[in-house]
């Protein structure tokens, strides 16, 4: 098993993408940190995994909570061997429709939050010689008109990721990378999309220019994908940020048809 004994944090892993991770790094041998805002789903997860797991319900808003999950991490299992970043919120709010609150809380949960628990555990990384995988999105380089706040964290994560992935790595040892997401099918996307007003099938019925395909990348796939970062398969190589899309981000021409 590839995660034998390392004890992996995983923000806003409840549900969703993160959840998918959680099942997956336990699957492989690791200690996992559950974190999340839902106490119901959190339990329900925890009481599956068993044993080598724990669970902390916070609100990543508040800039005492990355300190503290931290601290409860340390203190179940002696260390982190790495911190995946992966909770967000993701406000639908075009320019005009994106005020200081929503900017701010935004920014909060997505960039500030990441920030304060690679603070956090900085000190357990070094000495594990661990890594930190953010996780971002394929809207961090150009936007998308109604998800404007949202690409705006983005792309300051992704800054953060290759900042540290310079001197976090060459005098610490840790190493960091970001994983810019395209289009997932959690169930919070099945069920957006739904309320936007797209028929309950929608998933099943992409456009190849979205999904080559024919499908978008599922929770479970994602968390396949960053298994080797997170075991540290991929050093000495540090502060890259990969795209998980099924084009290329830059540069796409798409076929016409």
């Amino acid at each position: 098993m590839k995660l034998q004994g390392k004890t992996i944090l995983i923000t806003g892993s409840t549900a969703g993408i993160g959840e998918a991770m959680a099942r997956r790094f336990h699957a492989e041998g690791a200690n996992i940190v559950l974190h999340g805002l839902e106490e119901a789903d959190g339990q329900a997860l925890l009481s599956e995994l068993g044993e080598r797991a724990i669970l902390k319900i916070s609100d990543l808003s508040n800039p005492n909570a990355p300190c503290e999950l931290v601290e409860i991490a340390q203190e179940s299992f002696g260390g982190i061997d790495a911190l995946v970043n992966n909770a967000a919120v993701i406000p639908r709010a075009t320019l005009h429709e994106t005020d200081a609150q929503l900017f701010d809380q935004t920014m909060a949960v997505n960039a500030r939050a990441p920030l304060l628990l690679i603070q956090a555990a900085t000190e357990s990384l070094a000495k594990n010689q661990g890594v930190v995988v953010n996780i971002g999105s394929i809207n961090a380089y150009c936007g998308e008109a109604n998800l404007l706040a949202y690409s705006m964290s983005k792309g300051a994560l992704m800054t953060l990721t290759r900042s540290l992935g310079d001197h976090l790595h060459s005098t610490l040892g840790i190493c960091s990378y970001q994983l810019n997401l395209g289009w997932v099918l959690s169930e919070n996307e099945r069920i957006r999309k739904i309320k936007e007003g797209l028929p309950e099938d929608w998933h099943q019925k992409i456009p190849r220019e979205f999904a080559p395909r024919g499908s978008i990348q599922t929770p479970d796939e994602i968390a396949r994908m960053t298994l080797p970062f997170v075991a540290g398969d991929f050093r000495p190589v540090s502060g890259s940020t990969i795209e998980l899309e099924q084009f290329p981000v830059i540069g796409r021409n798409p076929v016409k048809e």
